[in-house]
């Protein structure tokens, strides 16, 4: 796999960074970031010699912060496939990936965790836009079969907002990553679409809640689609539009802790996402049970019904929320 070379931090990197130390020791480090951020350091061993760029038809992935003091996002809208994953304190995280197109903005941008590689191996050589991670976690990235661009490898393509605290404030260009996005829906997780199964049950609303956090979805007939909250308040994007997927995946999932822990020492949790469970399909109103089943980390997720077949997504946005299973 290649990656971008990090033998050193670059001059605006650095810049980036100094400007927004002093911020963030007044703000408090938050989790696996170190203050406000790229997260390496000038004597951390360079990974191997590589390629400059991502690759044509790479798709972005981005972490995306969902605490209060980031809200509204901006670009969220955009994204093919949303994931939402519980983090330290039992907060929530947002990844968005970005395969049909790319928004102008994306943000604010937060830190990686560990789940989140073998997440992304489903997709073919991703880019994942992060804002740093803990200092442990830095060579496992680096070995990752994906292309890591947080500032430090690409500071032209991060800035920082002036109308938000750090460590809240900065966020992406993606065109300054990637030339453009692949021009087709993110397919390679193993996800299906097409016209809806049948049966089903007619369902209003759904809500994911976890130790301090909460995801609720309302079904909008009139936008076709799940209009999304979170914490008990409308997603809105920094536009003003609600967020409404047209397909919301519940994914049963272990959630364990990792061996890796924030700057209080609470645990970082992991979402094993390789394996099998139960899951919810909620799509034109309905719910459909489903089975969801990745055997290696290379491969796709797929859903199946009771009946054996694929569940098919409706056409449009979809969030995949990683629940804890009972």
């Amino acid at each position: 796999m290649r990656h971008r070379t990090r033998a050193r931090r670059t001059a605006p990197a650095a810049a980036l960074l100094a400007a927004t130390t002093a911020a963030a020791l007044t703000a408090g480090c938050t989790r696996h970031e170190p203050p406000a951020g790229g997260g390496r350091t000038p004597t951390r061993t360079a990974a191997p010699p590589a390629s400059s760029a991502p690759p044509a038809g790479s798709v972005l992935a981005v972490k995306i912060d969902n605490v209060s003091a980031a809200r509204p996002q901006t670009g969220l809208d955009a994204a093919d496939v949303v994931y939402a994953e519980q983090v330290e304190g039992g907060l929530s995280r947002l990844m968005a990936v970005y395969a049909t197109k790319l928004p102008r903005t994306v943000g604010p941008v937060r830190s990686a965790r560990e789940s989140d590689l073998e997440l992304l191996r489903q997709f073919h050589e991703p880019t994942l836009a992060f804002s740093g991670a803990q200092r442990r976690l830095l060579p496992l990235i680096d070995r990752a079969p994906l292309h890591a661009e947080s500032p430090d490898e690409a500071a032209g393509a991060y800035y920082r907002a002036g109308d938000r605290p750090a460590p809240h404030n900065l966020y992406l260009r993606p065109a300054r990553l990637l030339p453009s996005a692949p021009g087709r829906p993110a397919l390679t997780t193993g996800f299906r679409y097409g016209p809806a199964p049948s049966g089903g049950s007619p369902t209003s609303a759904r809500t994911v809640r976890y130790p301090a956090a909460r995801f609720a979805f309302t079904w909008s007939a009139r936008r076709h689609g799940w209009l999304v909250a979170m914490d008990g308040t409308p997603t809105v994007t920094a536009g003003g539009g609600r967020v409404a997927p047209a397909t919301v995946v519940v994914q049963y999932v272990r959630i364990r802790s990792s061996g890796y822990h924030d700057v209080l020492g609470n645990r970082t949790p992991y979402t094993e996402t390789v394996g099998t469970g139960k899951a919810e399909v909620l799509r034109d109103g309905r719910s459909f049970a489903a089975t969801w089943s990745r055997p290696a980390a290379a491969d796709g997720t797929a859903f199946t019904g009771p009946d054996g077949e694929p569940v098919k997504f409706a056409a449009g946005q979809v969030w995949v929320v990683f629940a804890p299973r009972s």
